[in-house]
Order: C-alpha cells, then structure tokens, then sequence
C-alpha cells in the first residue's frame, strides 16, 4: 500500500499534477523521461526500480482488465532489472550479537531497552520480522512452540520458543487478548492505514533507538531489526546448517530452491539448529 501511495505521489509530480494520460501514452520514452527525473530529483537505483515495478504491476493489471492492449505494453524495451539493487549483507557475528544482548543500558531510555529486546527477539526466533512481531498475540504460542503465518509471503512458521526468547514475552506482555509487544493496540489501531502508519513510526524509532545500542555495546554496523534478520541466517549457516533448513525458517517461500524443501524437516532439526544461536 505504501508504495502505491509513494508511486502515485512522485507520478503526480512528475507529470505537473496531471495524472489523467492514458496507458496508450506511457511508451518507453515516457518511461526513460519519467526515470531522468526520478534521478535529477536525487532518488537512488532501488527507489527508481520499486516505483517502476510499482508502475508496471498497475500497467499489468489494466492489461488483465481490458483497460489497455497488450500491444501498448511498453515494458518489453524498458528493462526494469537494468537497475543495481544490490545492497550489502547486513549481519554480524555471533559474537556481535552477545554483545549487544550483555551490553549496559543502565540510565538509557525503556524505548532504547525496548528496542534492544525487540532485536534479540528476532534473532532468537528465526527472524521473524518486525511487522509480524507486532501482530503477535497469545494465541501464536502454543506448548513452547512459536506458530504465525508471515505477513509478506503467507508462509506458515512453526518454531521453539528458547527460553530467552520466552523472557523477552513475559517482560511486555500484560495479558488478555492484546498483543505480546507494545506496538499496536487494539483499541486504537484497527484500520489498515491505521496499523500501517503506526508500525512505520515504531519501526522508524527502534531503527534509530537500535543505533545507540550498537554504539554502547561497540559494534561497527547500521544496526536495524533487519539486521537481526540477516544475522540469524548467517550465524546458522556458519554453524554448519543447511540452507535449505534456514530458509524453511525464514518463511521465504518465493524462492524457487526453498520449495523443493518446504514443510520436509521435522521441527526437531530446526530445534537442534537454533541450539546453535548463542
């Protein structure tokens, strides 16, 4: 949603807040201008891919509705994957995460506190996103088990909860029906956009919480929750754990090699390979 909304915002700028053109009218010219602007206005090369891939998904679906031939599709020329998106790895060692879970944070902030628990909480559940882990509720757990569908892929997670991990539950969770972290609330955020917008602003501020931890435990890295989430695969796997049992963890069910393996180890693998995370 938020990056149809970032789409439409930067094509009704960049056409003098005129969006009424037909499809017929966006060629590859079009585009090329369209992607000339994107960078006079200093966007980088993942920005300019997301909105034109956000473009060509609208430009496909008027395609499938009978809005537009197929003939006009002007994506054929425009190549969208001419774009670097490549990103350095982020994650850091094992030894990088006990650091930053012994690190003192007597007299900082709950939120900085928060922030760190949220981080290790990732870590220690096979990096389980930050989105997921704010719809989280009593009824993911279940005999020590963690049990959630993730958001992104629709992917079906089953993990053990370590007992650090659990601590990190019983410290924010008040009971009831509420969620286990103080991210969202029931009463207060029940629309999409709703939800949506409070969890950009949390993440927004342990993202930048999670950079004075990292300064106070004297880990060199851009600490984020993604971090967490890179870090968890990437101490498995230097542990000797197969791929193919990490990416089951890690729910991504888009990748094609992930497939051949999905829902074919028993969970008592995986529970003896996340022994290996401290």
């Amino acid at each position: 949603r938020r990056a149809y909304k970032g789409s439409y915002n930067s094509l009704n700028s960049f056409t003098g807040d005129n969006l009424d053109i037909c499809f017929e009218d966006i060629t590859q010219g079009w585009l090329l201008n369209y992607e000339s602007w994107l960078r006079a206005k200093g966007n980088k090369e993942t920005t300019i891919s997301i909105k034109s891939r956000t473009l060509r998904s609208v430009y496909n679906k008027a395609i499938k509705r009978k809005c537009v031939g197929k003939e006009y599709y002007p994506f054929e020329d425009f190549h969208i994957n001419k774009f670097n998106v490549h990103t350095d790895k982020r994650a850091i060692s094992k030894n990088d995460v006990l650091k930053i879970i012994s690190a003192d944070l007597t007299g900082k902030s709950e939120y900085v506190k928060f922030s760190r628990d949220i981080f290790v909480f990732s870590y220690l559940c096979g990096g389980i996103n930050f989105c997921d882990v704010a719809s989280l509720t009593k009824e993911n757990i279940l005999n020590g088990r963690l049990f959630y569908v993730r958001q992104k892929t629709g992917k079906q997670i089953n993990l053990c909860l370590t007992k650090n991990a659990s601590a990190i539950i019983d410290k924010y969770y008040k009971g009831g029906k509420g969620f286990l972290f103080p991210i969202l609330d029931v009463t207060r955020h029940i629309t999409a956009t709703q939800r949506e917008n409070r969890l950009h602003k949390v993440l927004g501020q342990v993202d930048k919480s999670l950079k004075i931890v990292a300064q106070i435990a004297k880990v060199d890295v851009n600490l984020t929750t993604y971090v967490a989430r890179h870090s968890y695969a990437t101490v498995l796997k230097r542990s000797g754990v197969p791929t193919s049992i990490i990416c089951e963890s890690l729910g991504h069910s888009s990748e094609r090699v992930t497939q051949i393996y999905l829902d074919s180890f028993e969970n008592k693998q995986l529970d003896e390979a996340m022994k290996n995370l401290l």
